[in-house]
């Protein structure tokens, strides 16, 4: 049993509980009402409400935070790591739900259905002007971030018969290359290649420092006159100011689910955005992920999250140390007793060393395991021959740096 408290509209509180987990259930807990929230709870579960440094700091007991959703930028982090607190998402799992709304956004534009509406409410028929749209087949499509949402899209895009296509990016897994493989999806070496000419470009990469106002000046200049951009990730990824101006200059027509300063609050008179109110814009209120089929996927996956967690284990976790830390490999083979790693810490505390990452792996039989350790500082072989005079320990070794 785990102790929960969900501070958003989230599908899985009954599933939660009925796994026997203590679920304290509040919906409509703001970022400020956090902090008077979390004593003695373990485990925050969040899809909007942010999360900053001083709510990590206030809980007493937090060891993770569930991100009910695959973007984590509502969450400090790093705070989180600094007090050991894991963050974990569900990626992938709306994936099908935004490539949705981004096709949708696609043919809105392209047969211009938003001020087809408005002009039938408003008495209007104008069967000329609205039979003039393009088309999307045969269109060429980019996709900027060929990840689960960016993949999604495109198989439907090929479905429509559009040509797609995206930079080729070293390191995907075997996995995603196939993907793309059986989609038929083009490769090509770099960004501006990639946008060079494209029709439409769709844009599903994560909010991150890498990514801030990457769509800027110089993305868009790439843009031929007439292209469509859609943008279905986060709004932090767009120079807005830029964007107009290239609307301006280019005639570009745009579709959005996401603005920078969208307003906290899921309902909000008198919003004011210069993009989501330019007529060359199609608009949505970030309701990407906001199907019943997407929202309940979460809720499973948030629960395979927290499942795996009370069994010890952790998945999708987003602020580890992804590269190895500790200048040293310390490799120490010992009984499985009680005991047996608490004097090699010892020997290890007396020495001044650190172990900063540590795998224990225990045989078959539970006789005999073997610990892998990152450790901060060379060790010397008196400290060897410290280790190896252990009762517990069979033999050690060391080796400086990465190998």
């Amino acid at each position: 049993m785990v102790r929960i408290l969900v501070a958003d509209a989230f599908e899985g509180v009954e599933q939660l509980r009925q796994a026997g987990h203590d679920v304290r259930d509040e919906p409509g807990a703001s970022p400020a009402d956090l902090a008077g929230l979390l004593d003695g709870v373990e485990v925050l579960v969040v899809r909007s409400t942010r999360v900053d440094a001083d709510t990590v700091a206030s809980a007493d007991e937090l060891s993770l935070i569930v991100r009910a959703g695959a973007g984590t930028n509502t969450i400090d982090t790093d705070a989180a790591a600094a007090r050991g607190v894991y963050v974990c998402n569900t990626p992938g799992r709306n994936a099908i739900a935004v490539a949705e709304l981004a096709l949708g956004l696609l043919l809105a534009i392209d047969r211009r259905i938003p001020e087809n509406v408005a002009d039938l409410r408003a008495g209007r028929w104008d069967k000329r002007r609205y039979s003039q749209a393009r088309g999307i087949a045969g269109r060429s499509l980019a996709i900027v971030g060929a990840g689960d949402i960016g993949l999604a899209f495109a198989e439907r895009a090929v479905a429509c018969d559009m040509r797609v296509r995206t930079v080729d990016k070293a390191g995907r897994d075997a996995a995603t290359r196939d993907r793309i493989a059986r989609i038929g999806i083009e490769l090509v070496e770099d960004l501006p290649t990639l946008l060079a000419g494209c029709d439409v470009v769709s844009l599903h990469v994560p909010a991150a420092p890498g990514t801030e106002g990457m769509v800027d000046e110089e993305f868009l200049s790439h843009l031929k006159p007439g292209a469509w951009l859609l943008n279905t990730s986060r709004g932090s990824i767009v120079d807005e100011d830029a964007l107009l101006a290239a609307i301006e200059e280019k005639d570009l027509r745009v579709g959005l689910d996401v603005y920078r300063g969208e307003p906290d609050a899921k309902e909000a008179d008198g919003w004011e955005h210069s993009l989501a109110q330019h007529p060359n814009v199609v608009g949505t209120h970030h309701i990407g992920a906001s199907t019943e089929q997407a929202q309940q996927a979460i809720a499973d996956a948030t629960l395979e999250v927290i499942e795996a967690y009370a069994r010890g284990e952790v998945v999708n976790c987003v602020n580890l140390a992804t590269t190895a830390l500790g200048s040293s490999t310390l490799v120490v083979r010992h009984f499985d007793r009680v005991g047996a790693l608490s004097s090699v810490f010892d020997v290890l505390q007396a020495n001044d060393i650190n172990v900063e990452q540590m795998d224990n792996e225990v045989f078959a039989g539970a006789v005999a395991a073997v610990a892998t350790m990152r450790v901060s500082a060379g060790v010397t072989d008196a400290v060897l021959d410290e280790l190896r005079d252990l009762d517990a320990v069979i033999s050690a070794s060391s080796r400086d740096g990465d190998g």
